[in-house]
């Protein structure tokens, strides 16, 4: 009996999927630096703050960029147009700040417990469109092999 034909490729699930994990992953690293420097805060006096720890936002902010971007560039790899990889990549760079920027209000309203959820959606939101770009890879990414 044979194997039921895979899927063709779908570029719109592979770039939208794609752009989602890149901005989804970023975010989650800038607000997980959010938390470090929440934490951080609470913990040191304001004077000491500064001078015990290197600015985890600062990092937290190069952080999402990088891997906001290269998860972008990473999932569309197969995407032929490499103009459309490099947009992704970059909408996927700038959708992390964005998405990290909202989770700082968070902190003011729910504290870092509300932080810690809005960490796990975004990954969750992750893992997710992973799954929606490797599904619009079609036949190559769909896992099925025919015999």
């Amino acid at each position: 009996m044979k194997a039921p034909p895979a899927p063709p490729k779908d570029p719109l699930a592979l770039g939208l999927g794609s752009l989602g994990a890149g901005v989804a992953f970023g975010g989650a690293c800038l607000t997980a630096a959010q938390i470090v420097a929440s934490i951080l805060r609470g913990e040191l006096e304001r004077s000491g703050y500064r001078e015990t720890a290197a600015d985890p936002l600062l990092a937290g902010l190069i952080a999402a960029v990088g891997v906001g971007g290269v998860c972008g560039w990473y999932r569309s790899f197969d995407l032929d147009n490499i103009w459309q990889r490099g947009v992704i990549a970059v909408l996927a760079a700038v959708g992390a700040i964005l998405i990290g920027f909202l989770a700082a209000p968070l902190d003011r309203f729910f504290g870092v417990l509300g932080m810690i959820v809005w960490l796990l959606l975004t990954i969750a939101l992750g893992i997710l469109a992973t799954r929606w770009a490797i599904k619009g890879k079609g036949e190559e990414g769909s896992g099925m092999s025919t015999p």
